[in-house]
Formats: structure tokens, sequence, C-alpha cells
């Protein structure tokens, strides 16, 4: 992995130290070549022709499994508290509106 530190010179008379950062020394940047191409091309993906309709896509088909389960099933609070317990509630609704949708 390639990480780059780069530290300013001289951040005590700057009029943005309190916005900038908030160490009392100088700025410390880090860059991550590689996470920083990884995310160009990830950038490039969804701008493209193909993830622009991809990205239409998706926003319609998960809004309307939500907007199906709370409008037309009434859901509108987990029964259950605990982390694993809400994860078997919301695999079980999830299971219903699969049956739901293959049914219909």
């Amino acid at each position: 992995m390639f990480l780059y530190y780069y530290q300013a010179k001289n951040c005590v008379g700057c009029p943005l130290n309190g916005a900038c950062h908030k160490s009392k020394g100088n700025r410390i940047v880090q860059v991550n070549e590689r996470l920083e191409k990884h995310k160009d091309m990830v950038f490039h993906l969804l701008n493209s022709d193909i993830g622009i309709e991809k990205r239409k896509k998706r926003c319609h088909d998960v809004a309307t499994v939500f907007g199906n389960i709370k409008q037309n099933h009434g859901f509108r609070r987990f029964m259950l508290r605990c982390k694993e317990k809400v994860a078997i509630e919301w695999g079980l609704l999830a299971i219903a509106q699969n049956i739901r949708k293959k049914a219909a």
C-alpha cells in the first residue's frame, strides 16, 4: 500500500487554522494512492451511461419495496429490541415480501 504523509510548514498564523484541523501542531494530510485510483475508477463507472441507468433503476426498485412494506402491509416499527432479533424480524419481513412478489 502506498501511503504518503504531508505536513504543512506553518499553521500558526493561518486564518483557517481552526476550520482546517483541530490539532495544536501543523496539519498532516495522508494520501492513499490505491484508494484514490479506486475512487476514480468507481466515479467513472458510476457516471458512465450504464452506471447512470443502473442508479436510476436502483432508486426506484428499493423505494417501492420499502413503500410497499410500510404502506400496504402496515409495518412501522420493529417489535423486538436487540440487533440479532431485529435482523431476524427484518429477514422474516423480507421473506414475506419475496413470497408476495412471487405469488403476484
